[in-house]
């Protein structure tokens, strides 16, 4: 506004008042500021969803398995305690988790469900914080080898039990008998429920010490794979440059997080990518308001822009004057649609379960989306960046109303105006 004179801050302001006396702005104005508010606003919204979906999807499966996985490519992994003090040897390694994955059916008598069995030692799942901090029911101090599993709530809820009741684990593998083959069962119970907060994973995992799930699975005293946790899971490269020797002296193949879930990340990314460039559109449309409510500004006014041409006013004025008042409706709105869009963020959860209880539906279903509620997550640099690209559009938008009023000839209008 420094640049700008005392009469063209004036002039701009009154320009963009309506006629009455009230002072409300006019209905093109109004609608042109609504239009950036909310383009700024949603897209504000939409991108703080999409990078809460991919911070709490990363770190929900992270959480609960290692951030690289070693294993064989046929076969089980044999010595596994030597290669685990070998693989803690390298760079930025935290720890390393041998662990066992297995299809069961657990049977509560009255309910019947399948789930994932994984076996792991009592001190690697304490070190799990995403698991061993989301505990709801039970403790893991009641966690005994050979007698108790850990299961999802809502694998629980789905089966009608809860912690201290008994289960039955029945492995697909087959023990041969004298009457055939029989599936193997055995009985548990349950020390505690964990809920992560991801659908996955409630409603699907069991958990059982590690020889106890190499007993009853059969494994002997050998486990499926080796999960490395390191310091930093982007910062994959050198713990990897490190392992490709050992993992090809011992014969192993070995796979991130990133090539395990590229797919989903992939498509993540494209759909965020392609909802910012529909979401940038809205606010388009809404300066191709400014520009024709700016025209036609220009056309009211150009008795008035012919008076001030008479009275000394000079073309580069009546630009700045034109692009001013513009550049007012772009601002305002772009600051509205900032808050509001900042507002509604930081209040999501709140507004969910609001229109929830208002309407009575499901608006956030964990069985399609894996989580229990709507993740947002503000990335401050992209506040400003959708901020400062909402003023460029406004400030470029002005640009030709404010060069047209610039040209309009004085003697012209006052004679055939």
């Amino acid at each position: 506004m420094i640049f700008f004179s005392k009469c063209e801050r004036m002039l701009s302001w009154r320009y963009i008042r309506s006629r009455k006396s009230e002072g409300f702005l006019s209905v093109i104005v109004l609608f042109a500021l609504m239009g950036i508010m909310l383009g700024v606003g949603t897209l504000i919204v939409v991108m703080a969803v999409m990078n809460g979906f991919r911070s709490e999807l990363m770190g929900k499966i992270l959480g609960m398995s290692g951030h690289i996985s070693v294993h064989k490519a046929q076969g089980a992994l044999e010595d596994y305690d030597i290669l685990r003090g070998a693989l803690e040897q390298l760079p930025y390694v935290e720890h390393v988790v041998p662990v066992i994955d297995g299809q069961v059916i657990v049977s509560s008598g009255a309910s019947n469900r399948g789930a994932v069995v994984r076996g792991m030692r009592l001190s690697d799942l304490l070190s799990q914080k995403t698991f061993s901090n989301n505990i709801v029911a039970g403790s893991l101090d009641n966690f005994i080898e050979g007698r108790h599993i850990i299961m999802g709530e809502r694998l629980a809820h789905a089966l009608g039990v809860s912690y201290g009741d008994d289960v039955t684990l029945i492995s697909p593998d087959v023990t041969a008998t004298l009457f055939g083959g029989v599936p193997r069962s055995q009985r548990f119970t349950v020390a505690a429920l964990f809920s992560v907060g991801m659908y996955q994973y409630d409603s699907g995992f069991v958990f059982l010490s590690l020889t106890t799930a190499q007993s009853f699975l059969q494994w002997g005293n050998r486990v499926g794979v080796l999960e490395l946790t390191i310091e930093d899971p982007v910062r994959i490269e050198p713990t990897l440059s490190a392992l490709e020797p050992v993992a090809r002296e011992q014969r192993l193949h070995y796979s991130d997080w990133r090539m395990r879930n590229r797919e989903f990340f992939n498509a993540l990314k494209v759909e965020r990518n392609v909802m910012f460039l529909i979401l940038t559109l809205i606010i388009l449309v809404a300066v191709f308001n400014i520009i024709s409510g700016l025209i036609l500004l220009v056309k009211d006014k150009e008795a008035d822009i012919a008076v001030l041409r008479g009275m000394g006013a000079t073309k580069g004025m009546l630009m700045r004057v034109f692009f001013l008042s513009g550049s007012i409706i772009g601002l305002i709105g772009t600051l509205l649609g900032g808050v509001l869009g900042v507002l509604f963020v930081e209040n999501i959860k709140a507004i969910q379960g609001f229109i929830e209880n208002l309407l009575n539906v499901e608006l956030f279903s964990e069985e399609i989306y894996f989580l229990s509620s709507v993740p947002a997550e503000i990335e401050w640099f992209e506040v400003v960046l959708v901020v400062s690209m909402s003023l460029f559009f406004s400030f470029v938008a002005t640009l030709y109303p404010a060069w047209r009023a610039a040209r309009i000839d004085p003697v012209e209008v006052l004679c055939y105006g």
